[in-house]
């Protein structure tokens, strides 16, 4: 699931950096856009936000099924060693 957040996150960071470089080049060089460095640079900003927070968002769900994951292995082997410990 983590890994889907991370993608999100990267495809975002990318547009972030696109509509940055956006906003350095001349509009004359961009027929049909929107020109205005000042949209470009907020576009940019936006993205760059959503883009952090999507891969803080996956760094925390890859903990979290971490450490579920742990606890899990952790209950199985104290199930184990109470089977093995309660037979003669």
């Amino acid at each position: 699931m983590s890994r889907n957040f991370y993608i999100l996150g990267a495809v975002l960071l990318f547009f972030a950096l696109l509509s940055g470089g956006m906003s350095l080049v001349p509009s004359s060089f961009q027929p049909g856009l929107p020109a205005n460095g000042t949209l470009w640079r907020t576009v940019a900003l936006i993205l760059l936000l959503g883009g952090l927070f999507f891969a803080l968002i996956g760094i925390m769900s890859h903990l979290f099924e971490q450490v579920d994951r742990r606890s899990e292995h952790a209950r199985q082997d104290a199930r184990r060693r109470r089977r093995e410990g309660g037979q003669p």
